[in-house]
């Protein structure tokens, strides 16, 4: 018995009479297809979309979209990869109806309208509202760092900066103490020795300099660390395994774990993206009030604050700070504040009343103690290494007392916030292949996110409600 045997490959063959053929009616590139001809790309900012009447044609960015689209759903993200896409992948040849662009068009086609894919990934966003696959009740926001193209070696801070010139100095002065010593027998080996360490005070000095001067454009511009290569990237807390890269945010509907809202920032840590990342969702999901979930790390009471104004109930754990905390003593969440009394109750059952009043961030901060309960209690040095106990309060700190409250007749909600948001950056690191991202710059790479979002929510909603009903509702 043969094996199965293939056609000759000098053979002529009957092939089917178009390339439509080759496409299968429920084929996702068809979706692609319908969609991005649906957009109005003028009105979402792309450049050249009405064609010029004089001068060479130029390519429409309709099929340059349709080729980004489909590369980022198919793991292909690179310029050079979907141009030898155009030649040999018979969807993309279908899509861009045998168009062949060089890799330089596409690349350059990113690039000019980069500003431009967000209001594409919203208009995919509002396509999933009118199929109902939101549940618009909650939100879950969290942020992972992907890693730039820089390389930590190409990465400054002002310490690290600090440190080299000190240690170049201490170098310097042992170099030059050796060569003013002399050695008699260098006279015989040609000074062999001198002319090494002169080279080597030489490069320590060229590189001092330059250290200099990126410790003065520091100064000039206020930040705290420069990068050499992509110069908006930053240097990344360090559990996060990324050395240098971008923090990437997104709200997640908790309904089907589809992406509402992304964006991308070099801000290395969450604090104070909850708000950024939470209005905009609730915006685009077109509700009065929602409810919003997020880790500790988000965790600012003027954050918090400003969702509760813009119709925003957020659940985030209480950070536990300060030299209390750090001292093993009894924390601040085991006071409890009586609003009625505008008082505490410490962990011995004395209350603490107010004495003293200061400024922080242009907020009253009231400072609440008891000093003859604390001289005769029992517990005083579980509570504190001096005379008394302090305990402060903001003014506006009645916002975290209703969030406590909330958090208290849901204590799942938390888990569900692991479970929702943990889901996309799974994919879209693993599945999706992007740990990191292939441009520079802040507004390059925000590009490159709202793309690969794009992919995401486009995969996730052929999952759930497949091709015809997407079809469908582009087509209503």
């Amino acid at each position: 018995m043969s094996h199965i045997a293939g056609h000759d490959r000098s053979q002529t063959l009957l092939l089917p009479e178009s390339v439509d053929d080759y496409v299968g009616p429920e084929n996702p590139v068809r979706f692609i297809d319908a969609f991005v001809d649906g957009l109005d790309l003028a009105a979402a900012g792309f450049v050249r979309v009405t064609a010029k009447e004089a001068g060479r044609p130029g390519y429409a960015p309709k099929d340059l979209l349709k080729l980004y689209v489909y590369g980022y759903l198919n793991r292909v993200r690179s310029s050079r990869r979907l141009e030898a896409e155009t030649h040999r992948n018979i969807e993309v040849i279908w899509l861009l109806r045998h168009l062949k662009p060089d890799f330089k068009t596409i690349a350059d086609f990113r690039r000019d309208n980069r500003k431009a894919f967000r209001p594409i990934f919203r208009q995919f966003v509002l396509l999933c509202r009118q199929l109902d696959l939101f549940g618009r009740e909650l939100v879950a926001v969290d942020g992972t760092r992907i890693k730039a193209v820089n390389n930590k070696d190409r990465n400054f801070t002002r310490a690290s900066l600090t440190k080299f010139i000190e240690v170049a100095d201490a170098k310097l002065d042992d170099y030059l103490q050796r060569l003013d010593q002399g050695d008699v027998s260098e006279s015989k080996t040609a000074g062999s020795r001198v002319k090494n360490l002169a080279e080597k005070i030489a490069a320590i000095r060229e590189r001092r300099t330059r250290c200099k001067a990126m410790l003065a454009e520091l100064d000039r511009s206020g930040e705290d660390q420069i990068s050499l290569t992509d110069p908006d990237s930053r240097a990344m807390a360090a559990h996060t395994r990324v050395a240098v890269g971008y923090n990437a945010q997104i709200a997640v509907d908790a309904k089907h774990k589809l992406i509402v809202e992304q964006q991308v920032t070099n801000q290395v840590v969450d604090m104070g993206q909850l708000t950024q990342t939470a209005a905009p969702a609730k915006e685009i999901l077109g509700v009065e009030t929602i409810a919003v979930v997020a880790d500790k790390g988000y965790f600012k009471i003027e954050d918090i604050e400003a969702c509760e104004k813009a119709g925003i109930e957020a659940y985030v754990p209480r950070l536990q700070r300060g030299p209390s905390v750090a001292a093993g003593l009894f924390r601040k969440d085991e006071f409890s504040y009586d609003a009625a009394s505008d008082s505490f109750v410490c962990p011995a059952g004395q209350r603490l009343h107010p004495y003293s009043s200061s400024l922080l961030r242009g907020l009253e901060k009231i400072n609440y103690t008891n000093k003859l309960a604390c001289d005769d209690c029992a517990v005083r040095s579980q509570c504190t290494s001096g005379q008394f106990r302090t305990v402060s309060r903001l003014e506006n700190e009645g916002v975290l007392d209703r969030m406590q409250a909330r958090l208290a007749k849901r204590p799942d909600v938390l888990d569900r916030r692991r479970e929702t948001v943990e889901h996309p950056f799974g994919t879209i690191k693993q599945w999706m292949n992007q740990g990191a991202f292939l441009t520079r710059g802040l507004e390059n790479v925000r590009a490159e996110f709202s793309l690969t979002a794009l992919a995401y929510n486009l995969r996730r909603a052929l999952n759930i409600v497949g091709f015809s009903e997407l079809m469908a509702a582009v087509a209503a």
